[in-house]
């Protein structure tokens, strides 16, 4: 059987999951390019890679390079690192709107977002508010098949610490197991699961576009 070979693109490689979700591309051998966009380097190279440094608040400079089969963005910020409302709105919302956007006009099929639990336009909540109001904005862009996962906290080592954040996953470990059933979509989650899931979605026909925390779990396992 001949080998498939796809490109993707990748927002937020330099992060917690997206490095992981690199890794994994570039073991995959269903994928032969990699695009990355970032404004910093990764600090390796390898021969899928392909990267472009630049401002991801104007993702239309690199319109004429962002062509991809898959679009996997794994963009988001914090309260504690962007205490500034409409700069954190820039980003979280910002970004992966702009992406969705090029994904349309360059005739992409499949855009993957890691969103948030609780994501809802209409939240009181402003994190969650604005998740919400990205993941409509997304689907306002009419990408052929749109995928957002949902997930819990995530854990895992960051490079930048986040004290309030760090304290909360210590007692998310003291109540997970506690938390079974219809809680179960609350327990954190590890990064390399929802990488594996965004793989696997990309790759499997899958009817849900929204996808909670318990279910990311469920589809990463079919990985394993």
């Amino acid at each position: 059987m001949e080998t498939q070979t796809k490109t993707a693109i990748i927002l937020g490689a330099t992060g917690l999951t997206g490095g992981i979700l690199l890794q994994l591309l570039l073991g995959d051998n269903r994928y032969s390019r990699i695009k990355l966009f970032s404004r910093s380097t990764i600090g390796f190279s390898h021969a899928k890679i392909e990267g472009h440094l630049g401002d991801l608040m104007h993702l239309e400079q690199f319109k004429a390079h962002f062509y991809a089969d898959d679009v996997f963005c794994c963009i988001g910020t914090t309260k504690s690192k962007t205490p500034n409302k409409e700069v954190y709105r820039n980003i979280d919302y910002g970004i992966p709107v702009a992406a969705a956007k090029l994904c349309a006009l360059n005739n992409i099929k499949t855009f993957i977002v890691v969103s948030a639990m609780g994501a809802n336009p209409n939240s009181s909540v402003f994190y969650n508010r604005v998740k919400g109001e990205m993941e409509d904005a997304v689907l306002d862009a009419e990408i052929r098949e749109t995928y957002f996962l949902q997930p819990s906290l995530i854990s895992g080592v960051r490079k930048e610490k986040r004290m309030g954040e760090w304290i909360f996953k210590q007692l998310m470990k003291a109540v997970n197991f506690v938390l079974a059933g219809p809680l179960e979509k609350y327990r954190s989650i590890k990064p390399e699961t929802i990488a594996k899931a965004m793989v696997w979605v990309a790759n499997n026909d899958f009817k849900t576009n929204r996808i909670e925390s318990d279910l990311i779990k469920k589809i990463a396992a079919k990985s394993d």
